[in-house]
């Protein structure tokens, strides 16, 4: 799986990387998705170090590193598609002396599962998971909290904004209206339209598309899917769905957390660590 048009990874992405093959400890790599950057990740990374463990966090390629520079150039979003992010991914993981824990959200629980499907982590986390082929519904809420991006054809080659309605919609629909305006103002950066395009047909493209996650690997590993109950962009639908269709498809372990009332943001709001205990978690018992 190598895309040749990928951007190389970044000298801040080879020096995390370096930083954990020096610390001699397990990694674990986090995959931020949509409408986020890398940071979003820290206080995940900070609790995982706590813990024992060293880790990583990539952006996607050409990703700026604030939400300054992401605002001021935010056509570099535009264009980014899952293979592509998946091999960027891959090739950071390629670079650590010890094979890692996966974690992902949303659209990086997707990728999360396509680089276990590659066999490339020993434990994989996904949460709230955008839907891949083979995962079937489409619920109603997820449909909308997607319109601002399928709603219009041309937005598959742009970068899109989410304006705070539609965020507090697809994110936020469980927050009070300070924390709702808070996490918007503190992460929510453009982001590039195609990979809804590419997860909206999949289920339509006899080979799956970019989207499709190698579910029969006997090296992929346990998988834990953790579905926010109240999240309105991956409903427990498309998450009870991606269990029962990995779990169909290998015998390894795969299980299934459901959180309750919590929404897409349940990795950066105030609830963030108890989601991060079901993940950690997870990942021990298998380190």
């Amino acid at each position: 799986m190598t895309d040749t048009s990928a951007p190389r990874l970044t000298d801040w992405e080879v020096a995390e990387i370096g930083r954990a093959n020096e610390s001699g400890l397990t990694p674990v790599a986090f995959v931020h998705g949509l409408w986020l950057l890398s940071s979003s990740w820290q206080n995940w990374r900070d609790f995982f170090e706590a813990n024992g463990y060293t880790t990583i966090a990539p952006g996607w390629p050409d990703d700026p590193t604030t939400l300054a520079e992401a605002y001021k150039q935010p056509d570099v979003f535009a264009h980014k598609m899952v293979l592509q992010v998946t091999d960027h991914y891959l090739e950071a993981i390629s670079r650590l002396t010890k094979k890692p824990a996966v974690i992902g959200h949303s659209f990086g629980g997707l990728i999360s599962l396509k680089i276990a499907g590659e066999g490339a982590s020993f434990a994989t986390v996904s949460i709230d998971n955008a839907p891949f082929k083979g995962v079937l519904p489409l619920p109603l809420s997820a449909l909308k909290s997607a319109a601002p991006v399928l709603g219009n054809p041309t937005n598959h080659g742009k970068a899109i904004s989410l304006t705070f309605e539609q965020f507090q919609f697809g994110w936020t629909n469980n927050l009070d209206d300070v924390e709702a305006k808070h996490l918007y103002e503190t992460y929510h950066v453009p982001a590039s339209g195609a990979p809804l395009f590419q997860a909206a047909v999949a289920n339509f493209n006899p080979f799956g598309g970019e989207t499709k996650v190698n579910t029969e690997n006997p090296d992929r590993g346990p998988v834990l899917v953790i579905a926010g109950d109240s999240d309105n962009t991956a409903p427990t639908a498309i998450t009870h769905a991606t269990h029962k269709y990995l779990a169909k498809h290998n015998d390894a372990i795969t299980e299934l957390v459901d959180v309750p009332d919590r929404g897409h943001s349940l990795t950066i709001d105030h609830g963030w660590q108890e989601v991060a205990e079901i993940a950690l978690g997870f990942v021990e018992r298998f380190s």
